[in-house]
């Protein structure tokens, strides 16, 4: 009984574990989609406009930001997640059918991660919590 009562202590911090979760999974998208998109990091160019792995390195590069700071979160994170779905279904799946056999492993858990974001929003320490409370704050320090 007592394990229960811990489990639920932590429920208050549920909206920093979520924004933790959130900040991390988009610099992690976000850094792979920058270092395909300007070769760095080992990793090689994307080609300019080539389809998909440009266009796919910018979704990455661009929603993995958006959802890291918190800004048009839900959007972005179901944009990147239905590219990681695309990517999962037109790259990997043709090899085999599980994606521990196919290498599709971190698209799956990009894409079922980023859907996980964009049902439970941003959380804790977003641009757009800090938008959303900046004007009440200084409304209410007028009054």
């Amino acid at each position: 009984m007592q394990v229960f009562e811990r489990f639920q202590k932590t429920e208050r911090f549920q909206r920093e574990g979520i924004g933790v979760f959130r900040i991390v999974v988009g610099f992690l998208f976000a850094t792979h989609g920058a270092a395909a998109l300007f070769g760095v990091l080992g990793t090689e160019q994307a080609g300019l406009f080539v389809w998909p792995s440009w266009w796919a390195s910018l979704i990455q590069a661009v929603g993995g930001a958006l959802v890291m700071i918190g800004l048009g979160t839900r959007y972005a994170a179901l944009l990147c997640s239905g590219s990681m779905a695309f990517a999962y279904f037109t790259v990997h799946q043709s090899g085999a059918l599980l994606p521990v056999q196919n290498g599709g492993e971190k698209a799956a858990l990009f894409c079922f991660a980023f859907l996980l974001i964009a049902v439970l929003g941003n959380g804790a320490w977003s641009v757009e919590q800090a938008a959303r409370t900046a004007p009440q704050q200084a409304t209410a320090a007028a009054e």
